[in-house]
Parts: C-alpha cells; structure tokens; sequence
C-alpha cells in the first residue's frame, strides 16, 4: 500500500490522513443526523465532535507517552520527536469521552442520551481509520503462510516483502460491523447508557482479540499481555459495569414510579 496518494506542488495528501479526515467527517453528519431523529439540540453535535477529536488527540497522545516512559526518561527528546506520530487509541476513547463529558456538563446537556447517540459514530470513524492504517502500513499484523494475507512495499512502519495477516483490514470490517451493531442496539435500548456500555464492551472485546495477531511489537507490554489487551481488561469491565448500573437505576426509576402511582 501507498501513503502518499497525491502530491500537488509542496502539498502531499496521505492515505492515513485522508481517512482519518473522512471518519471525522463521517461521524459529525451520521452523528448530527442520529442526534437530529432523537430529538437532541443537534445544533451541539459539530462542537461536540470538534472537542472530542482535540480530547481524543491529547488522550491519546498522553497515553503513548505514558507506556512509552523508559524512553522518556532516557531521553526527555523523545517528547519533542513523537509529537506528531504514536498514539494510543484507547487513550483517544478515554480523552474524547471525558472531552464530551466536560462539555455537556458546560452546555447543560444530557450526557448519557449524546454519549449513545454519537458512540455508534465513532465505530464508524473507527473503520475509516483502519483503512489509513492499510494505507500506511502501521498497525500491521504478524508474519503468516496463510493464502489471505498482504505483503508491503514501501511502508515506513511494517516490515517491507513479508507475507503479514492484514490486520488492519480484519479491525475496519469489525469496526463497520459494530457500528451496525450498535445502531441497532440504540434503536431498541430502553434505558439511557446502554449503547455507549455496548461500545465498550463489545470494541474492548475485539481489540483484545486481535491483539493476538498484531505484529508491531514494540508498542510495549504488561507481563503477558500487550498494553492494549491490559487496558482492553479494564474498558470492558467498566461496559459491564456501566451497564448493570444504568439497568439498576431504571429498575429504581420504575419502582419509585408504580409506589407513586
């Protein structure tokens, strides 16, 4: 795969770049649309999504720079030399969800019915960010004899004639799966939060699994696990949580509405 698709005068357009720009784009429109059909004040959406990017990038940033600490305190440089590449997506999640928390609570805003009503969204941007990571050949697989397979040959970052599992493809199509999933959860939902716990839960789930596969090592560890699988432990847990706490405040909800009927 190419990452520069087009070059015009001093100005080069890069594939990660390019998706990363469509998936933005794409969960701002399906986002105000969805915040549009459920009644939301939707005139908040392209604010919340602007936020959310800049909390994303910052929390993501961050958290690179946290499992990468050893190098830090090696070389303090390495702060300067990283700003504009490695990042973790979980800390993207993390910065983003607080960036809209803090931000509903300043608008006075129901966080819980925006949170379900843009998560599917951000699965959507999620499939289009994998595609830049094909593009740009990061986020690559481990070395295989399987038939199904990719093979790079110029890529800055996966190692370049090697037969590798196209994990970048498996994530998108299980990105665009979950955002149907999703959707069709926040169709049905009955109490507020449980889109948003599904998304945890369920993209927890797969980035755990995949991570088995991933060939790009060097992007640290905990004991065993790698340090998305670590982190995969604890957003999964928290979708568990999130979930039996908003399905026990709606059966409280309820109680106290047939004791006052």
């Amino acid at each position: 795969m190419k990452n520069e698709l087009l070059k015009i005068g001093p100005f080069t357009v890069y594939g990660y770049g390019l998706m990363i720009a469509v998936g933005i784009l794409a969960a701002y429109f399906t986002g105000e649309r969805r915040a549009k059909k459920r009644g939301l004040p939707y005139e908040h959406v392209f604010n919340l999504v602007v936020w959310c990017v800049l909390g994303g990038f910052l929390g993501a940033k961050i958290l690179y720079w946290i499992t990468e600490w050893k190098s830090i305190v090696t070389n303090p440089g390495f702060l300067g030399d990283t700003l504009t590449d490695g990042f973790v997506v979980f800390g993207g999640i993390i910065g983003g969800i607080l960036t809209a928390y803090v931000y509903c609570r300043i608008k006075n805003l129901d966080f819980l019915r925006f949170f379900d009503t843009l998560m599917p969204s951000v699965a959507l941007a999620q499939g289009f960010g994998r595609i830049g990571c094909l593009l740009a050949g990061c986020c690559y697989g481990k070395e295989t004899n399987s038939a199904f397979s990719i093979t790079f040959h110029d890529s800055g970052f996966a190692p370049n004639g090697v037969a590798l599992i196209p994990t970048q493809i498996y994530s998108s199509i299980l990105d665009f799966i979950h955002y149907g999933i999703l959707l069709f959860i926040l169709k049905k939902q009955k109490k507020d939060g449980e889109t948003a716990a599904a998304y945890l839960i369920f993209y927890s789930a797969g980035r755990f699994v995949l991570e088995f596969f991933r060939g790009d090592l060097a992007r640290g560890s905990v004991g065993a696990l790698s340090t998305s699988q670590f982190i995969s432990l604890f957003t999964f847990v928290a979708g568990i949580v999130l979930l039996l706490v908003f399905s026990e405040n709606a059966r409280d909800g309820k109680t106290k509405r047939d004791m006052s009927a």
